[in-house]
């Protein structure tokens, strides 16, 4: 067994579960590198969040889904769509804005989608999304499977009106969602502690008689642990249910912020003693479970795809003017 985190013994993960949670890290750490670059070369224009310091939080929760579940999240959401196993080109493609991008090149980095991988957004308005991921659990309920909704947004947007009303409706109707709360300690550049009058934000429920728990988001096992439980119980028909997930970005809140309001000292103490992709990798040496030079190969051939993600992204052209009339409404 492994540590505690306070609610119960954390499972340690075999082997097979160690290395697909080390690589799908590293495919997100390395796909936003990428992101950062081509922004600053002026391939992906707009707004940009990046998940960097954060991909234990969704490759966590992942692990604890089945097909037929749905994920839907905010804005800083591409470590989302590449754990739901939406590809590396097709996100690429529309954070540049082209063709073969997930939402034909007119949605950007915070509009995409696919329902196929059981993705319901990127969504640029804070808290806007968890109404519609409340919905989307209602769906399930009302078609009467045994599906789950997982709704993510940040400690900025816990304070938000909307909130509250999909938390009473869920709650209301014991819908199966379960509200991932992304505590990465900032919102924009304001500290939880300046904006929040009651900064354990699990318990944000408690008005409506919904569990809550307080999860280390920086160990993928602690979060595949919650998850597990928090699941299973939305499964059974005892949902809703709220993780707060204690996490971390080392960006700024986008890529036109210079981040003045941390000191370098905060970030680099927790990326050295804390980075959840280093912490699997310590415990892949130590247990055998792989060798330097496999995890060296490992990092070559992510970075390849992901290279070979921004070339395409590159050289694919842009969407036909007429896109601009496509989707825009549903025939019943």
């Amino acid at each position: 067994m492994g540590k505690t985190n306070g609610h119960a013994q954390i499972p340690d993960f075999a082997k097979a579960q160690e290395i697909d949670a080390y690589r799908q890290m590293l495919l997100i750490r390395r796909f936003e590198e990428k992101a950062g670059q081509l922004y600053g070369m002026g391939f992906i224009g707009g707004f940009c969040h990046l998940y960097i310091g954060q991909e234990a939080v969704v490759v966590g929760m992942q692990m604890a889904l089945k097909q037929g579940d749905q994920v839907i999240t905010g804005y800083r959401d591409h470590g989302h769509m590449l754990a739901c196993g939406m590809e590396a080109k097709g996100v690429m493609a529309e954070l540049t804005g082209r063709r073969d991008g997930y939402s034909r090149g007119k949605g950007g980095s915070m509009h995409m989608f696919s329902v196929e991988r059981g993705f319901f957004g990127g969504h640029g308005i804070v808290a806007g999304q968890v109404p519609l991921g409340t919905g989307l659990a209602f769906a399930n309920k009302y078609r009467g499977n045994d599906n789950v909704c997982l709704a993510y947004f940040g400690d900025g947007a816990s304070n938000q009106g909307q909130i509250y009303e999909a938390f009473n409706m869920a709650k209301l109707w014991h819908l199966p969602v379960i509200y991932v709360i992304e505590n990465n300690k900032y919102g924009m550049g304001t500290s939880v502690e300046r904006a929040s009058s009651t900064t354990h934000l699990h318990q944000r429920g408690r008005s409506f008689d919904i569990p809550g728990e307080e999860v280390d988001g920086m160990d993928v096992r602690a979060v595949k642990a919650a998850a597990d439980r928090a699941v299973g119980l939305a499964r059974k028909g005892e949902g809703p249910y709220i993780l707060e997930m204690q996490t971390y970005r080392y960006r700024g809140h986008s890529m036109s912020d210079p981040a003045k309001y941390r000191t370098r000292e905060e970030v680099d103490k927790v990326r050295n003693e804390n980075d959840p992709i280093e912490l699997v990798r310590k415990r892949l040496l130590e247990h055998g479970y792989a060798s330097e030079d496999e995890l060296k190969k490992m990092d070559g051939d992510i970075r390849h795809v992901v290279n070979d993600a921004a070339e395409f992204a590159q050289a694919n052209p842009e969407p036909d003017v007429s896109e601009l009339y496509t989707d825009v409404t549903v025939s019943a």
